[in-house]
């Protein structure tokens, strides 16, 4: 089997963010963890805000896809690059699921997917380029931070909405999964700004813009 060209590199990234970007990212197919759960009533207010913050959630997994996709582009180890294609297609379900709930609520996911998408391409090849212990380092601080993110939005959902929670709590816990997984391959911490700066203010960015957007 030949490697891949430059030209093989371009046309599987370019399919991959349209992919994305169209809402048929690669994904494991699995059925969303809401699926069969009674529909809760919920008043127009929180229709809204239930349908924002699932906006925002899948604002992020659209961010996880590149990410991933940059990593396994730069990555060293075939067994690196093969963890993170499998976590990258847990998230793809993740993506599907955010998508279903929002516009089941009436909402549409955010207008600037490409821009989150092609962010994090750029952030995720930067951090495979340092390395693949650094790039499995950053899977798991990026984890970390999306299940405090998690944390907090099952804090902001209307009580009686157990559809929701339920998509939010499996996501919670594969999250965790994956950052465990590249800990485990070798994974190298974070160092502090970018741990404690620099990825807490893009995802701020991102959550403050995707609300509205």
């Amino acid at each position: 089997m030949r490697n891949p060209s430059l030209v093989d590199e371009f046309l599987g990234q370019a399919d991959a963010f349209l992919k994305v970007v169209s809402g048929h990212a690669r994904a494991t197919g699995r059925p969303s963890p809401g699926q069969g759960l009674p529909e809760p009533f919920l008043e127009a207010d929180e229709r809204q805000l239930v349908g924002r913050l699932m906006r925002i959630n899948h604002a992020g997994e659209v961010a996880a896809q590149g990410l991933y996709q940059g990593q396994m582009l730069t990555s060293r180890r075939p067994e690196v690059r093969a963890r993170l294609d499998q976590s990258a297609r847990e998230e793809g379900d993740h993506l599907h699921w955010c998508a279903e709930r929002a516009q089941a609520m009436g909402t549409q996911t955010s207008l600037l997917n490409p821009l989150w998408y092609l962010g994090s391409l750029a952030m995720g090849a930067a951090a495979g380029l340092a390395g693949d212990r650094h790039s499995l380092g950053f899977v798991d601080e990026t984890e970390r931070q999306v299940e405090q993110h998690l944390d907090e939005h099952l804090q902001q959902l209307p009580p009686e909405d157990n559809v929701s929670a339920a998509i939010l709590l499996q996501m919670k816990l594969e999250e965790v999964e994956h950052g465990a997984a590249a800990m485990d391959l070798g994974g190298r911490p974070v160092p502090w700004p970018i741990r404690r700066l620099l990825m807490p203010a893009v995802a701020g960015v991102m959550t403050r813009t995707a609300y509205w957007i």
